[in-house]
Order: C-alpha cells, then structure tokens, then sequence
C-alpha cells in the first residue's frame, strides 16, 4: 500500500485508506503527514523532559499546536506546507536540545528516533516518510490505543490554538499534549497504562473546550438565542468557513466601508450569535450548508471563499481560484493568508479586494435558522427547562452533537431526528445539526426543539448543561438525567468530544455511522462493556432503545 490512513469516519471500507484518501488526500501528502507527527513526536519527547526539569518553551508548544492542528482531516493538503513545517520542526527541536544543555538539563542517550533523526535533502525526507506511518506497531490493541490518544490530542490542539489566538493559554494542557505524543513512542508501556492516558487525555479535553469557552465568551460576549438569515443580499462578498473567531473579528472589520458583505458557512454559522459581531451590518448571515456541500454551494456562492481551518473539498475548477486559506489550513494553489505579526492582525486585503470584483451570491434558500443556545443562555431558561421536565412537557433530551459527512447513511439523523416524539429536545453542537436544523420541529411552551450551542468545541456547553441539571435535580450520577447521547462523528475533534464526555462518566453514548476503524475489536469491546458504547442501527429501533 502507498499509504495508511483511518482516522476519518469515512475511511475506505471502514478499515482505512491505502491508495488515496477519501478527503482527498494524495498518497505523497498522507506520508508527509505521517511524517509531521513523527517529528513532532520527537519535539514532544524532549518537551516533556525539560518540563520535568522546570523549563518550557513557548515556542514548541505553539509549533506542537500548529503541526498537529495542520494534519487534521480536511486541514490541509498542500504538500510542500508540510514539508516546510517538517523542517521548521527539526529546527525548533534542535534549538530545544540547546537551550536544555544551556540550563544544564540532561538529554538521555536512548531516546525515540524522532529526537535525531535529520533528512539531508527532500528525498530524505520522502524515504523517511514512507516508513513512519500508523502501522509501524504490530500488536493492533497496542496500536489502537495510541492512535485514539494521537487523535484526541490533534482534537486538543485544536481547540488550544484558536483559544492561543485569542490570547489564552494552559502550560498543564500544553504539557500533556507533549507528554501524551511521547507516551505513545514507548514501547514498554502496556495496554493497561495506554487507557489510562485515554481517560487522561478526555480530562484535558474538557479543561481545553473549558478555556476556549473562556477565550471566545470573554472576548466577544456569550452567545444570544439568534435568528439568522440565510437568504443573500445583492452586493459582493466573503464567504467564510472553519471555527477561528479572531479571523472572523479581523475580516468583519477589514471589510466594513468596503460594500462587501460577510456570509458564515459550515461550522462558522455560530459566529452570528455572538454579540460583538452583531454591530457589522455588513455580517449578513449564513450561505449554504454543511462543509460537504462546498462543491456545490461555492459555485452559486460567486465571491471569494476564506478557510480558516478544515474542512477542505478538493475543489472543482469553477471555483478554484476564488478559495483562500489561513492559519493550519492549506491547498496546493490556494493563495494564504499569512499569520498575523504580533500586535497586528492579518492582511485580509487580498480577498477584499477579490471579492469586490465579483458578481454578489446566487440565493439557494430563503428564511432563518435560530440559534445561541450555548449553557450561558439555556441557563438562563433553566427555571422554565426544569418546569417543563417536572409536568412532562419534556420527556427526554436527546445530545445530537457532532460531525455532518457525506455518506448516505447519515440520513438516518435527519429522519431519527423527525421521527422524535414531540415531547423531546435536541442538544446539537457541530456540523450534525445540519441534518435537521432545517425542519420544522416546533417547540415546548416556547423552548425549541433544536438547541444549538454552536460548534464542535461548544460541545462543552452541552456538558455544563448537563452537569448543571444533575446538581438542580440532585441527582448523584449524571447518567441519572433524562438525556440520551446520539452522536455523529466525523474527524478529531470529534474524537476529543467523545472522550471528554467519557472521563466526565456519561455512559451509554450511541456513536455513528459507523464505529471508528481505529478501534481494535479488543478497544471496541472495552468500550462497550465498560462505558455502554453503541453503534445505531435504524431510527425506529434506536428509538425503543432510547425511550423504553
């Protein structure tokens, strides 16, 4: 096979993608990838020794982030970037091993490949590439368990560069992403020890959603129950996508003045409930739908389209020379938009000045969609959320957070969704809600019965909510709540969630379309018999399930 990757839902057939990726992902981009995360491995190592040893750096931790955040799935397919990042990543590493023996902390003899290993040319590099992939652990619960750490912590870095880019930071969640990356080079660790750094790793999954909520919720307000249009307007615009609210803050107010509106896709939709953003009158509302159908919707779009992280489609040519990147995000020919200098903002002038030269938005749909009910907000319902469950009016929550996809099987949340009985709630957060955010669900005694926090990471608003109806209702286990867990999935960040959810004990989690294809049947196992973990099979047989 010319290359190994299963970390996506979609992976091929389930079990992982050998020739090409299902993103999109050539076999030359996987290896280098592949190679990112080995190098990084080795940054990590040497990071975790000299944290033991009083010192850290800022600057591996910002590269952990970015090098980890840059193999994402959708993130980034542009090979030279990575093979860039490659070598700024053995620089930073180098630059560590000095500054250590300067402060005289001890470097050991024998330490992981990843610490010395120097290419001397780009062949180097691709010969090196070709033999540091998933598979190079032969005992498959062995390899399962760090991969499902690996990912968590790409979930980690996620979330903690866009809270670094707001100017938050955590040394301890820094310093566990380095020591769970070297953890998972040792091969003396067993299997017994590897879960434990699963249940580790889902802890420092909350504290991270934890201080992006801090990040996002103190710089531009906590979100307000929104309606947001999704028809257009008849003037030039930017259509942006991805989770980064401070490139959202920054192009809203490089476009004001310009005529040029301002549209969210995808997972950026949840930006109009914030209240700092809500002063730009040119902030028009959402275009489009889930990050799948950019290939479609991108074409009726006709402005110029800004990624600030995943999810990427490789694009058609109509539209090809209208994308641009920022930030992790990257695409061979993709002009990017370079990181801001410090105390500076980004130069978004590039893409202004593109859209300002192109015909306004095709309308695809007419109406609002409502939103903002993150857990500050829902809170504030939580009188009239209480005395609902106490009447009756509300049966059950049902947590439908997670990732949208395009396999056809994903059907199955839009028609779950529509079937619920009328006496039930959804609590959605991610790209999922797509698949019923749209239908006309109604409310109870004016709570609507799709609640949408926001983005992936917002699933940590979900988890407070939770958290907070236990404490209300006295309960002493949270599975004790009226709530049921029917999640999608889709990429890391979504694996984060999911072991988030299961350092904070809930149980019973429903997880589609499919199973991971990382998950030894061993691992699967283990989560079923110790933390319930379910595949779904149809909406109605899943609902008697859930109902009783």
């Amino acid at each position: 096979m010319s290359m190994f990757c299963y970390q996506c839902q979609e992976t091929a057939k389930g079990t992982g993608c050998t020739v090409r990726g299902v993103c999109g992902k050539t076999d030359d981009v996987a290896q280098m990838q592949d190679l990112l995360v080995y190098v990084t491995k080795g940054i990590s190592i040497l990071g975790t020794i000299a944290r033991e040893n009083g010192y850290s750096s800022s600057v591996t931790d910002r590269y952990v982030m970015e090098a980890l955040f840059t193999t994402i799935t959708n993130a980034n397919f542009d090979k030279s970037k990575i093979m860039n990042k490659v070598s700024e990543g053995i620089e930073i590493r180098e630059m560590l091993k000095k500054e250590m023996k300067a402060k005289g902390i001890p470097i050991p003899g024998k330490l992981h490949s990843s610490t010395t290993w120097t290419p001397s040319s780009e062949d180097d590099m691709v010969k090196k590439a070709s033999l540091v992939g998933i598979l190079g652990a032969e005992n498959e619960d062995i390899r399962s368990l760090r991969e499902l750490v690996t990912y968590g912590v790409k979930g980690i870095a996620a979330y903690a560069e866009h809270a670094s880019n707001l100017g938050y930071e955590n040394d301890a969640v820094s310093g566990f992403m380095q020591k769970a990356l070297a953890s998972v080079t040792d091969d003396t660790l067993t299997v017994e020890q590897l879960v434990g750094l699963v249940m580790e790793t889902g802890k420092h999954g909350v504290d991270v959603m934890s201080l992006l909520d801090k990040a996002n919720t103190t710089t531009y307000g906590n979100p307000e129950i929104t309606t947001v249009n999704i028809g257009v307007r008849n003037n030039p615009a930017i259509l942006i996508s991805g989770h980064d609210l401070k490139d959202m803050e920054e192009l809203l107010r490089q476009t004001e003045g310009t005529g040029v509106d301002v549209y969210t896709h995808s997972e950026m939709l949840p930006a109009n409930y914030y209240p700092a953003f809500k002063k730009y009158s040119h902030f028009v509302g959402n275009y489009g739908n889930s990050w799948w159908k950019q290939t479609s919707e991108f074409e009726t779009f006709n402005g110029p389209v800004l990624f600030t992280t995943n999810c990427i489609v490789p694009p058609k040519e109509s539209y090809k020379d209208r994308v641009y990147t920022t930030g992790s995000a990257g695409f061979e020919g993709f002009p990017h938009i370079a990181d801001r200098e410090a105390g500076k903002e980004k130069d978004f002038s590039p893409i202004i000045e593109h859209a300002r030269r192109c015909a306004s938005p095709t309308e695809i749909e007419t109406g609002t969609i409502t939103g903002g009910f993150a857990h500050n907000q829902v809170l504030q319902l939580a009188d009239k959320v209480v005395d609902a469950v106490k009447s009756g009016a509300i049966r059950k929550f049902f947590v439908m957070a997670g990732c949208d996809g395009r396999m056809k099987s994903r059907d199955y949340y839009t028609e779950f969704a529509r079937k619920l009985p009328k006496d039930t709630v959804i609590l959605t957060a991610g790209c999922a809600k797509y698949r019923y955010n749209k239908l006309e669900l109604g409310d109870i005694n004016g709570i609507p019965r799709v609640l949408d926090a926001g983005q992936c990471n917002d699933s940590y608003s979900l988890a407070v909510i939770a958290l907070t109806l236990k404490d209300v209702f006295k309960l002493n286990d949270i599975n004790d709540l009226p709530i049921a867990y029917n999640i999608a999935w889709y990429e890391q960040k979504a694996v984060i969630v999911l072991l988030a959810l299961l350092y904070l004990g809930v149980k019973n989690i429903h997880l589609g379309p499919t199973l991971p294809g990382f998950l030894s049947l061993n691992l699967a196992n283990v989560l079923v018999n110790n933390f319930g973990i379910a595949g779904i099979t149809t909406p109605d047989e899943d609902m008697k399930i859930f109902l009783g």
